[in-house]
C-alpha cells in the first residue's frame, strides 16, 4: 500500500499514541511522512468505516481539519500526517467555529449509509427520521443488552435504561439529524498543522449535536472559551447543560462493556 502511494524505503520513524490500536508515524526516503493504524484482530471493515467517516468530516469546508484516508485494507489504515505544531492563541475560538459548521450540516436522517464502530465497539446506524427513536433504539439498546450480556447489569437495571427511552421525548428536546464527529473526547483533538485543532479518530454519522458537545464534558480538556464561542455561533435550547448525563449513558455504557465494573 505504501509504494502505491509512492513512498519508497519507508521505515518507521515513531510510535504514536493509538489506543486500542498500533498507530506509527513512517517517513519514506523522499522524507514525506504518513500515520498507518493496524490492528491484525479488527474487524474487516472497521479501518474502511473510519476512511469513511473521515471523509463526511472532510466534505465540510469550515469544519475543523481532519487526516485524509489515503489507503485502506482490513487490517491497516493509511492516513495524512497533520504535522503537530504549537497551539496558536484562537485556537479553541476557531476549533468551536468549525464543529458549529460541522454540526449545521444536517442530513436527511438519523444515522449514516452504513454501520461503523465506536472505537472498537460495533455501532448501529440504521437511519430513522426520529431522533428520540435514534437514540434509543440505536445507541442505548444495544449497549444495555451487551451489559447485560456480560453481567453488568441486572434485569432490572436494564428495565430502569427501557423506562428511560421511553421518557427521552419528555427530557430533550427535538432537533435535526446534524452531521457529528462521534466520538469527541480530548484524546481525539490534536493540536496539527499552524497550531490549528484537528478532529481524528470519528465514529462520524447523523445525530444530535447536543450528544457530540456532551462527550467533550466526559474526560475534561476543552476550554470554557470553547463552550462559550460555540454556544454563541449554534445556541441550543435552556437547559443543554443538564441533557448531558443524558447523552454520555451511550458513552459510558460502552465504556462498562469494554472496560468493566469500574464504570457501574
Amino acid at each position: 500500500a505504501l509504494a502505491t502511494l509512492g513512498l519508497r524505503d519507508a521505515r518507521v520513524a515513531a510510535p504514536l499514541d493509538g489506543g486500542s490500536f498500533s498507530v506509527v508515524l513512517i517517513e519514506a526516503a523522499d522524507r514525506s511522512r504518513v500515520v498507518v493504524k493496524e490492528a491484525s484482530g479488527a474487524p474487516p471493515d472497521l479501518f474502511a468505516r473510519e476512511a469513511d467517516g473521515l471523509t463526511l468530516l472532510r466534505s465540510v469546508p469550515a469544519a475543523p481539519r481532519a487526516p485524509e484516508p489515503l489507503a485502506v485494507g482490513a487490517t491497516f489504515l493509511v492516513l495524512e500526517y497533520l504535522e503537530p505544531s504549537p497551539r496558536v492563541p484562537r485556537a479553541w475560538e476557531n476549533f468551536a467555529g468549525g464543529l458549529a459548521a460541522l454540526h449545521a450540516r444536517i442530513g436527511p436522517a438519523f444515522g449514516a449509509v452504513a454501520d461503523n464502530y465506536l472505537g472498537p465497539s460495533p455501532q448501529s446506524n440504521t437511519t430513522t427520521e426520529d431522533g428520540h427513536r435514534f437514540f434509543a433504539r440505536e445507541r442505548l439498546a444495544p449497549q444495555l443488552a451487551w451489559a447485560r450480556s456480560q453481567g453488568w447489569l441486572s434485569d432490572e437495571d436494564v428495565r430502569s435504561g427501557e423506562r428511560l427511552m421511553q421518557r427521552l421525548p419528555d427530557l430533550i428536546p427535538a432537533q435535526p439529524a446534524s452531521l457529528i464527529h462521534g466520538d469527541l473526547w480530548s484524546g481525539n483533538v490534536i493540536a496539527g498543522p499552524g497550531g490549528a485543532l484537528c478532529l481524528i479518530d470519528p465514529a462520524a454519522h447523523f445525530g444530535w449535536a447536543e450528544a457530540d458537545l456532551a462527550m467533550t464534558t466526559l474526560f475534561g480538556g476543552f476550554s470554557d472559551t470553547f463552550y462559550d464561542t460555540y454556544v454563541a455561533a449554534r445556541p441550543f435550547d435552556p437547559g443543554w447543560r443538564d441533557r448531558i448525563p443524558l447523552y454520555n449513558l451511550y458513552h459510558l455504557l460502552n465504556h462498562l462493556n469494554l472496560f468493566g465494573a469500574s464504570y457501574r
